[in-house]
């Protein structure tokens, strides 16, 4: 049957581009991408300001003036959205900023750097350690009672305080640590973990909590027990109502016992992300 068609039969490259963008505009931001490979009209329909700014937060030029110390003059929403979706470093390259490609959702990485830790100055406990699996790849993770192997280098005191205050877009968000338990390395071409001076976390669970500028309060705690991966570990969630101030949140994780001391673990940033993302640290480790 198809043979028999006639060369002036309608195809998907009569349809008018106003139509295409009002079609494709219901998708993803992936898909439109794609689709714009089709031909002349799916092309120009997926370059729609009206298409992006579907996609985009609703403070994005908050978020623009906030992130990028340079914006371009005449860019289209396209850009826009493709400019905040690259990682933005800010503070000092302690944090990262990032739009989720696939959703436009806002996420945050605070690197180790960027945290208060007690005794961090003192490398008898504390050392920072490059390495290619940390969530921030320009930046170190940090790793307690591993300079010396010797029993000197633990500690009863183990505390963590942070800082961020930014314009989150409007909705829910899930703060997490990621955390490790022992060193890990690659021998021969295969990742190893060290667990030799790992101890006392399994005798009191650590403790999480978070506040906001507008009086929310979450806590969580944990009992670290598994060595060798990498784990999220929720502190709490928090709600945005107003896209164009900012929120300023506080966070912690303590684990303070004078009754046994602790060695052996790895802290390489903490994350904010949409809480709808859940799902996907849980295939990252996710406690």
């Amino acid at each position: 049957g198809l043979s028999s068609v006639s060369s002036s039969s309608p195809s998907l490259g009569d349809l008018p581009e106003s139509c295409v963008a009002s079609i494709i505009g219901y998708l993803d931001p992936p898909e439109i991408c794609k689709l714009g490979k089709l031909n002349r009209a799916f092309r120009g329909a997926s370059w729609a300001d009206f298409v992006w700014e579907s996609k985009l937060p609703s403070n994005y030029q908050v978020l623009l003036d906030k992130i990028l110390t340079f914006v371009p003059e005449n860019l289209g929403k396209r850009e826009i959205y493709s400019l905040l979706c690259t990682t933005n470093t800010l503070d000092g390259g302690t944090k990262k900023v990032w739009l989720d490609k696939s959703s436009g959702g806002l996420c945050m990485s605070i690197s180790s750097k960027g945290l208060h830790i007690t005794g961090i100055d003192d490398r008898r406990y504390w050392n920072h350690i490059p390495t290619d699996e940390s969530r921030l790849a320009d930046q170190n993770q940090e790793f307690l009672g591993h300079i010396v192997p010797n029993r000197s280098t633990q500690t009863w005191w183990f505390e963590v305080d942070g800082e961020v205050e930014f314009p989150f877009p409007a909705g829910s968000y899930s703060v997490f640590f990621r955390l490790q338990l022992g060193r890990s390395s690659k021998r021969f071409g295969r990742r190893i973990c060290n667990s030799e001076h790992i101890h006392g976390w399994d005798k009191k669970p650590v403790r999480f909590q978070l506040w906001t500028s507008d009086g929310q309060h979450a806590r969580s705690q944990c009992t670290l027990n598994e060595p060798g991966k990498w784990f999220h570990y929720h502190i709490g969630d928090f709600n945005v109502e107003n896209s164009n101030s900012s929120t300023k949140i506080k966070l912690s994780m303590t684990q303070i016992d004078c009754t046994h001391t602790k060695g052996g673990l790895c802290l390489d940033s903490v994350v904010i992300y949409p809480s709808k993302y859940r799902e996907k640290l849980k295939q990252k480790g996710f406690l």
